[in-house]
């Protein structure tokens, strides 16, 4: 059964009200078709929204990814058994990891090309970063908390993804020291498009970040900047997304 649109479009962190989540138990390391049944589940919502995206399925090596990266890696041990359902799913610190269809879409937009350098900000459980990797992009990825940054770490060193190099800080100012990125990643919902990043992104490259206000409408806007520098903004469809935070 598909899902009514406006789910599939939500972000937000995923609640019960008795604070259990529905989930069915999967034996332990027997992912492949739960995994498979994950890309299929992508594969529904990008035709269900192929009138906002422009498309009506995405690009074959990233869904490949999608079914290679172990999404049962990325998520804390009590929500495990749901790591491959097309949702959200809590990682601590009020913080979440994307559902899959709005990874694999915003992997998507950006068209990066193996070798390309791609700044993310919001390591979060680090996912994102790892499907990047996984493609073949060199990822510079920026987590403003700090448990979640050690843990990062930590889950990149441990499962080989040596094309990732993460750090600690305010994303809102990117990494200036190894720009210009081909791509940029912005995965928590800013109320503005920060101008570091704009300043950061090579000419000829593309951003991807929710913007919107925490509590009101947010949207993924794609914004790509020409061969001359000219920036346009493209805006893709409505999201929630946890907020941006730090000081700025």
């Amino acid at each position: 059964m598909r899902r009514p649109f406006s789910v599939l479009l939500m972000l937000a962190l995923v609640l019960v009200a008795n604070g259990t989540a529905a989930i069915v138990a999967v034996p332990a390391g027997d992912w492949e078709i739960p995994r498979r049944q994950m890309v299929a589940a992508i594969r529904e919502d990008v035709i269900a929204t192929r009138a906002y995206i422009g498309r009506k399925t995405l690009r074959d090596e990233v869904l490949a990814a999608m079914e290679r990266v172990p999404r049962h890696a990325f998520v804390p041990q009590e929500v495990m058994a749901a790591a491959y359902e097309n949702r959200p799913l809590p990682i601590g610190h009020g913080q979440t990891i994307s559902q899959p269809y709005i990874v694999a879409l915003m992997t998507d937009l950006l068209e990066i090309q193996p070798g390309d350098a791609v700044l993310e900000v919001g390591t979060g459980s680090g996912y994102q970063a790892a499907i990047l990797a996984d493609i073949g992009a060199s990822v510079r990825t920026i987590e403003i908390i700090p448990e979640l940054f050690r843990e990062a770490q930590a889950r990149f060193k441990q499962l080989g993804y040596v094309r990732v190099q993460s750090r600690q800080g305010d994303g809102y100012y990117g990494w200036p020291e190894a720009a210009p990125f081909d791509g940029i990643i912005v995965t928590a919902a800013a109320d503005h498009v920060p101008p570091p990043l704009v300043r950061q992104l090579k000419n000829g490259g593309r951003m991807v970040i929710p913007v919107g206000h925490r509590f009101g409408v947010q949207f993924l806007l794609l914004i790509t900047k020409s061969l001359e520098g000219n920036v346009q903004t493209r805006q893709i469809l409505p999201v929630r997304f946890v907020p941006l935070t730090g000081e700025h």
